[in-house]
């Protein structure tokens, strides 16, 4: 990617120590139920968004990757742990983790994979009694919170 070429889209790692940008939207954006996945995000299901190779550029730092499988890595934040991608290794994409966008909001999924895993509690999440941060901390608790977490932008 050149410095001419304006990101599509950017993102990072919890830290800052890891950020990468697209220069064309994702071809596709899924879930993953399949159990892999799930051990590999630490939640009932992963997220991703898929971007050609070419459109797709490590900007800061380099990630750890761990071999997974035969056929696929994963990489993620050696400094925090945030996962961040999966990568076949015969393929010509990666595939993002949506969380670690800077606007993760414009990534809606189209496609669901490895539903075979899908856990039963999955479909019925939207219709559970939600509170806010602040109803759940409460104001003067929020308040003192101090987050180490980079800012969504550079």
């Amino acid at each position: 990617m050149t410095s001419a070429t304006a990101p599509v889209l950017t993102g990072g790692c919890q830290c800052g120590a890891i950020r990468f940008a697209l220069r064309a939207p994702p071809q596709l954006v899924s879930i993953c139920h399949c159990r892999m996945c799930q051990k590999a995000s630490g939640a009932p299901f992963a997220a991703f968004a898929e971007i050609a190779r070419e459109d797709f550029a490590w900007t800061r730092g380099q990630p750890a990757a761990f071999r997974s499988s035969s056929i696929a890595e994963r990489s993620f934040c050696a400094a925090c742990g945030t996962p961040l991608s999966y990568r076949r290794l015969a393929g010509s994409s990666i595939e993002i983790m949506t969380g670690t966008f800077d606007r993760p909001e414009l990534l809606a999924p189209t496609l669901q994979f490895g539903t075979e895993s899908r856990l039963g509690w999955v479909g019925s999440i939207a219709d559970l009694p939600s509170k806010t941060t602040l109803q759940n901390y409460g104001a003067e608790r929020l308040a003192s919170v101090v987050s180490h977490q980079h800012p969504d932008h550079d």
